[in-house]
């Protein structure tokens, strides 16, 4: 057998030399002139070849069937029609405008298929999916279907610097309303954004962007949570990476595994600006100095107000020069106060959640412009709504979910990183 193999071996080497060497082979040039078919051929053979067309568009709010399909190429007559008579193809046409509307059409204009995405309207739904809105013939028929449907989420870098206000700096660095006012929720009981802020401080932030079917969302501004964020203020960096823990609900935590959610918010409206805080001030009705035993937000008629902190209304209605009031008693010895609603949503009872709307900020009672005045007491005495904030109980997370979170941790520490360095003002991440 050895002497077989090796005779193997000694004729694939006398073999191997008798293969023709490929730089030694005889090599040709040919050159041909090629008439391309007249212009009448081309056109002819093009005639004879079906091809379908694709045109995207924005839904208008004053859209017709007709304008729509216009706008999109459509020359179909039954499409027009059942887009106007069925119920459920109506729908892209009732309500607001912003829907996202593709069509294919035959080279005459045909529709082929006509598919329509726009937020969902079921409550359960509007964060997490989008619907879609497919139109098609099938076996000559027309047929409309509707379709909840996930989005899907890629995510984006940005970064800014505070020049004279947090969200001048959001606006500068082009991030979406939504994501500008999770930052500003995430760090509020570690950053007094009101009397703490300075020139210079940075911020940096992944963040997601929804889309649907592939195509970012036309709609709102297509952001969607904040996955981590850095915010570096009077030289101090604080942090907030989003996790679910096995066994819990999904929140903000520092980089060493604190909660940051705290018992309190540090504020019940969104998006103000404090006119008047926790101090002397001259009243503007009484025209006296007094002091101020709580805190005024100013803020549009209408904006939402939402509670602080768990709780249960103790009060709801009216009381005097605080115009419509809404009462939370929090445990057995802290109470908010929130004064001059322009409406209230919640009753005498009631159990609250956390950020919760109770109601919206007006002008009634004793009032001078649309604010809400917020209250915070503890066994009776008014203390400062802010310094409460920040006082409040954090929660850490349990050994079981730390060795999950440290991974997530390890990746979040390298985008924050490449955020600080991204330009132009916001980049997509692989």
């Amino acid at each position: 057998m050895v002497a077989l193999l090796a005779g193997f071996g000694i004729s694939a080497v006398a073999i191997a030399p008798l293969a023709p060497d490929a730089s030694q082979l005889p090599r040709r040039l040919v050159i041909e002139n090629v008439e391309p078919a007249g212009m009448p051929a081309q056109l002819e053979a093009l005639a004879q070849h079906d091809f379908s067309l694709r045109r995207s568009d924005i839904s208008r709010g004053t859209d017709t069937a007709g304008s729509l399909l216009t706008r999109l190429g459509v020359v179909d007559s039954s499409a027009e029609s059942f887009l106007r008579s069925d119920r459920t193809a109506n729908l892209l046409l009732k309500g607001r405008g912003g829907k996202m509307v593709q069509a294919e059409t035959r080279d005459d204009g045909a529709l082929l298929e006509l598919v329509a995405r726009f937020p969902s309207d079921r409550a359960e739904h509007s964060k997490t999916h989008f619907t879609r809105l497919t139109l098609a013939r099938i076996n000559g028929q027309w047929q409309a279907r509707l379709e909840a449907v996930p989005y899907a989420t890629t995510l984006r870098l940005s970064n800014g610097i505070i020049r004279s206000s947090l969200f001048a700096a959001t606006d500068e660095a082009g991030l979406p309303d939504a994501v500008s006012a999770q930052l500003a929720e995430i760090f509020s009981s570690e950053i007094d954004f009101h009397r703490e802020l300075r020139k210079g401080d940075a911020f940096s932030v992944v963040y997601e962007t929804l889309t649907a079917d592939g195509e970012p969302v036309a709609w709102s501004d297509g952001a969607g949570r904040v996955v981590a964020a850095e915010f570096v203020s009077g030289g101090r960096a604080h942090h907030a990476v989003w996790f679910k823990p096995d066994d819990g609900k999904g929140g903000y935590f520092g980089l060493d595994g604190q909660s940051r959610r705290r018992a309190f918010l540090a504020s019940p409206v969104a998006f103000s600006r404090i006119t008047s805080g926790f101090a002397q001030r001259f009243h503007p009705l009484m025209q006296t100095w007094r002091k101020h035993l709580g805190v005024d937000y100013s803020a549009p008629t209408g904006t939402p107000v939402r509670s602080v902190g768990d709780g249960v209304v103790e009060f709801a209605g009216w009381q005097n020069g605080y115009g419509n009031v809404v009462q939370l008693q929090h445990g057995s010895d802290r109470e908010t106060l929130y004064a001059h609603l322009s409406r209230i949503d919640v009753r005498k009872g009631q159990r609250i959640e956390q950020g919760q709307s109770l109601g919206a900020v007006g002008t009634t009672g004793w009032s001078t412009g649309p604010h809400l005045h917020f209250e915070f007491r503890v066994k009776g005495q008014h203390q400062d709504p802010l310094m409460i904030a920040k006082a409040a109980e954090t929660v850490a997370l349990d050994s079981a979910s730390r060795q999950r979170f440290a991974e997530i941790v390890q990746g979040v520490r390298a985008k924050l990183q490449l955020a600080e360095t991204v330009s132009p003002r916001h980049a997509q991440a692989d």
